[in-house]
């Protein structure tokens, strides 16, 4: 263990934690590898990616002393910017749905963070953030930068969003001594999808990259969105996402709420995992591969959030 000057350094470098009990559980053949990003300070990988992209505006010029720092978030990157915000003197304004739940509103609060709440869409549901309730909170937060002369972080656009999760690739590839054969991620951002699929495809072309997806929801898997609400939250909008690179794809998978919420309950029961949706996801979508096309290979996700920010939903 070493001395650290800053939160900010105890960001990345995080455990892999290969699952048993799970395995033994749904009998699948082959091995997941979960990387467990929950154990960042901020409680997500977007801790990674709320670091790399402020620090890279501070290496440009866009960002210093007195320019505050703005963000749209569905709440982990705000978290993870409000963290590192606090720790390097930036005022940070946060613009959220009010259909996020309001731990995390909580959260980037008591790191000295603002909140702008956003009201939902007429046809949103009250706890799921739709791909409409983003065009939003963009909106307003856009207002808010023209009106305070603000850096917006733009997680959605940023392209230092997936450079920052080449790094967890990195990690994955050394971690797991190069015998990755398959990573599977749930669609938020896409930085992460993309960042740690084209770090692996450097180290080695053959591994299968697949994008997972909701239900009614699968925009990758070119099927009909016709389940916007679905309850999967932290990703799944139903349209292109500008850091996804699809020449990445390899194949589509999709997973559907009520797995996704047993699942999410299965990794805390038997492996210890108090994670959110999102992981949930990457964990059924894993069992479904090895349960199927890719029975038998060592598959690689991410565990993306803490639990805690779901205390309120339907999750726990």
């Amino acid at each position: 263990m070493k001395l650290i000057s800053s939160i900010t350094e105890a960001v990345g470098r995080t455990y892999l934690l290969q699952l048993h009990r799970l395995k033994r559980v749904y009998g699948y053949e082959g091995d997941i590898y979960a990387k467990l990003e929950h154990m960042s300070p901020g409680f997500s990988k977007k801790d990674r990616i709320a670091l790399s992209m402020i620090e890279a505006a501070e290496h440009r010029g866009q960002l210093r002393p007195g320019i505050p720092v703005i963000e749209t978030t569905s709440g982990n990157t705000g978290i993870g910017a409000a963290m590192v915000c606090a720790a390097k003197g930036y005022r940070f304004i946060c613009v959220m749905s009010r259909g996020n739940s309001p731990e995390r509103v909580k959260m980037v609060e008591s790191f000295g963070g603002e909140v702008v709440l956003v009201d939902q869409a007429p046809t949103s549901k009250k706890g799921l953030v739709s791909g409409e309730d983003l065009c939003l909170v963009r909106d307003e937060t856009l207002r808010i930068v023209n009106e305070t002369g603000g850096f917006y972080l733009d997680q959605f656009n940023n392209q230092d969003n997936a450079k920052a999760q080449e790094e967890m690739g990195e990690e994955l590839w050394q971690q797991t001594f190069g015998e990755i054969g398959v990573f599977a991620d749930f669609i938020g951002t896409g930085g992460t999808f993309t960042g740690v699929s084209k770090r692996l495809k450097f180290h080695n072309p053959k591994i299968k990259c697949y994008a997972v997806e909701p239900e009614g929801c699968a925009y990758y898997a070119g099927e009909d969105i016709n389940c916007p609400g679905h309850r999967i939250q932290g990703g799944g909008y139903g349209r292109h996402q500008h850091n996804v690179d699809k020449s990445l794809i390899d194949g589509c998978i999709t997973v559907c709420d009520d797995i996704v919420v047993k699942m999410t309950r299965d990794l805390a029961r038997y492996e210890g995992i108090f994670s959110g949706f999102s992981s949930g996801a990457n964990a059924a979508a894993a069992i479904k591969l090895l349960q199927g096309p890719e029975k038998g290979k060592k598959i690689a996700i991410v565990i993306n959030d803490c639990g805690l920010k779901y205390i309120s939903a339907e999750l726990f």
